[in-house]
């Protein structure tokens, strides 16, 4: 990187350099700028910047013994240090003015000395006749008698009493304004309100009539004031210095940010380095993190069992009788996001040190701690709020996701309960394949849980959308009352619900009995696997159904009547009119939704188990594992719970969970809602 000719501040402006030196670098040719930097030392601005930083520091030195002597025995320590303060600008801006085309350092101080001359004084000012109100409402509270209280308390009882009657005839002379017709009953309310309101406004404003309340209110108010308006004022003072200093360029002769990558491995000392202090002090906490914490973890120094990254690798092989796989395999997890959290202190900590470097060389001023903390108020903000949720679902999340995951290449079965050993891809071959003891199940579950899903939600979408037409119509009377009954699978419970038909459907249930009597047959529900899947189907169209009426209801209601009076005036017939407004505006609204149910019945595993327990069992298609109505997500349970197969399960899990994301994903992709929004 070369030098240019001018430089910028924070805001983008250009300004030229002062620094000849670095001017003279820029003119010169190679063998010539060789020559300067060999004797840098000896040009004549280097000689006079030399002497104006010797002067500056003595100046500082002395100015600095010079305030503290002065101001050390001053009582109130804060105006003391204000005072201090507008001390050292007085003789600070005596002492930069001659050096003002030396150098923008100096340049800056003479502007940063003006405004503390500006705005410091005020704050004295402000500060001290606080004080003297306080002190003066204090001196008048200590005066305060019983003796005055209690002719004050009976004024403000007299003047209540008073203000109270007064109400009273207000009210009486509006009532007979209304009853006179000279009002109506609206504005009598408001006209009520607004006597009652005033009323008493003005009797909680008496209680300042007692002396010894107001004085205590108004000793909080000026207190409060003493706080509040330092605070302000040297906020202000804050602001207009950082407006100074981003307005002000610097000149620096490093042309490459070496700093950064020198202290890429120790975050916060490249931040010291910059003396940016407290931001420093900040990236030394992540230091101690990654050294003290990450690192030894992921050595395996910590773990309560495992061996950090390692033992992920080997998952308890050759270990203790009492080392578990699955401990190591959870505590390596651990260990590589410990890692990557410090792998991204150390970058984030680089960035920031580049990042000042960088514009330090094009002339712009790093921030003060006072910047920092507002750029992390504004910009900053929203990475604030969410690093706490971020670093919860990375451990409560991620780490069982990813958990699921490995266990899926593993033969964590029934015989290798404590210890197991990574299989690779036997796991889905086996699924694929559909082998096995616990695999043969794999493909008729699944065109199973196809069939249920399309069947079941369809049914529910088709029934609940009906319903709401029905219910929608202006012909049809009682429409609370039939709205309530469509509600009601909605709102009771759905386990009751299934476990009720499930004693009905039973051998010997009455809706059995009913259907058998009915039609003459000789049905087995809870024994046949059509029979069941049917009635499986049917409860669950009627269960999802009021959801979907629910949802379309509200979204009808919405729909204007010019839509239909315009239709019915271009001839079309009610058919036309449902299939071509009311059907393309439900869709419209309801589709994500929609699609959400279709998600739902995939998983539904509720009403799988508690209907019939994933039966009728049929172990020569199935297994001793599942049953002919289990879906996907009841076959996972069987496996992991009941059978122990948690690699088959794991990797049945990530199977069912990529199909998932990869229909809803698609659904919501190509869907009108999300591409007009």
């Amino acid at each position: 990187m070369d030098y240019s000719k001018d430089i910028m501040d924070s805001v983008g402006r250009s300004y030229p350099r002062k620094n000849e030196y670095i001017l003279d670098l820029i003119k010169a040719s190679p063998s010539e700028q060789k020559n300067l930097k060999s004797n840098r030392n000896s040009h004549p601005y280097n000689i006079k910047l030399k002497e104006y930083e010797d002067k500056e520091k003595a100046f500082l030195e002395k100015i600095e013994k010079e305030a503290s002597s002065r101001f050390k025995d001053m009582k109130d320590k804060k105006i003391a240090s204000l005072e201090e303060r507008v001390y050292k600008a007085k003789r600070k801006e005596e002492f930069y003015k001659k050096y003002i085309d030396l150098t923008y350092d100096a340049q800056l101080n003479y502007q940063i000395a003006e405004r503390e001359l500006l705005h410091i004084p005020d704050i004295i000012e402000n500060d001290k006749q606080l004080y003297i109100n306080l002190e003066n409402r204090q001196k008048r509270l200590s005066n305060v008698t019983e003796a005055d209280i209690e002719a004050q308390n009976k004024e403000i009882e007299s003047k209540t009493k008073q203000r109270q009657q007064q109400l009273d005839l207000e009210l009486k002379e509006l009532q007979n304004k209304f009853n006179d017709g000279l009002i109506s009953k609206s504005a009598l309310r408001n006209e009520i309100k607004m006597k009652k309101r005033s009323a008493k406004d003005d009797i909680a404003a008496l209680k300042y009539i007692n002396q010894k309340k107001a004085l205590e209110e108004d000793i909080t108010n000026i207190k409060h004031h003493i706080k509040v308006d330092y605070q302000s004022k040297m906020n202000v003072l804050n602001s207009d210095i950082s407006d100074i200093r981003r307005k002000t360029p610097i000149e620096v002769e490093k042309k490459q940010p070496i700093i950064s990558y020198l202290t890429f491995l120790i975050p916060g000392l490249g931040q010291l380095l910059n003396k940016q202090y407290i931001k420093a002090a900040l990236f030394f906490l992540g230091t101690l993190f990654i050294y003290l914490i990450a690192i030894p973890y992921a050595l395996g120094f910590g773990n309560y069992q495992g061996e950090g990254v390692s033992g992920l690798l080997s998952l308890a092989e050759g270990g203790k009788r009492l080392d578990k796989s699955i401990i190591f395999m959870i505590e390596g997890i651990i260990s590589i996001f410990l890692l990557l959290i410090s792998i991204f202190l150390l970058y984030i900590s680089f960035k920031d040190v580049n990042t000042v470097e960088k514009k330090m060389i094009k002339g712009t001023r790093k921030n003060e701690w006072f910047e920092t903390k507002q750029l992390i108020a504004t910009e900053g903000f929203p990475y604030l709020v969410i690093s706490p949720a971020a670093i919860v679902i990375m451990f409560i999340v991620l780490v069982p996701i990813f958990t699921t995951i490995l266990i899926s290449f593993t033969n964590y079965n029934p015989d290798h309960q404590s210890k197991f050993t990574w299989a690779g891809f036997s796991n889905y071959q086996l699924l694929l394949q559909g082998s096995g003891v616990a695999g043969k199940a794999f493909w008729p579950i699944v065109t199973w849980t196809v069939i249920w899903t399309l069947a079941a939600t369809s049914l529910a979408i088709f029934l609940g959308f009906v319903l709401a037409l029905i219910a929608n119509q202006d012909r049809i009377k009682f429409k609370g009352f039939f709205r309530t009954i469509y509600l009601l699978p909605w709102a009771v419970p759905a386990f009751i619900t299934i476990m009720f038909f499930s004693l009905m459907f039973s051998r010997n249930g009455p809706l059995t009995l009913f259907i058998n009597s009915l039609t003459g047959l000789s049905l087995d529900i809870k024994n046949n696997t059509a029979q069941t899947r049917t009635i499986l189907i049917l409860l669950q169209g009627w269960l999802g159904s009021a959801y979907i009426f629910l949802l379309t209801t509200g979204i009808l209601q919405g729909i204007p009547k010019d839509l239909y009076e315009a239709a019915e005036i271009d001839g079309a017939t009610g058919f036309k009119k449902t299939l071509r407004i009311t059907i393309p505006l439900v869709l419209f609204q309801i589709s994500p939704l929609i699609i959400g149910q279709y998600t739902f019945n995939f998983n539904n595993f509720s009403i799988i188990h508690l209907f019939n327990g994933g039966g009728p069992f049929n172990p020569s298609i199935y297994g001793n594992v599942a049953g002919s109505t289990d879906l996907l997500i009841s076959y996972i349970y069987k496996l992991t719970i009941n059978s122990r197969y948690q690699a088959l399960g794991a990797a049945v899990t990530l199977i069912v969970s990529l199909i998932l994301m990869f229909l809803s994903w698609l659904g919501f992709r190509n869907m009108k809602a999300f591409k007009e929004d």
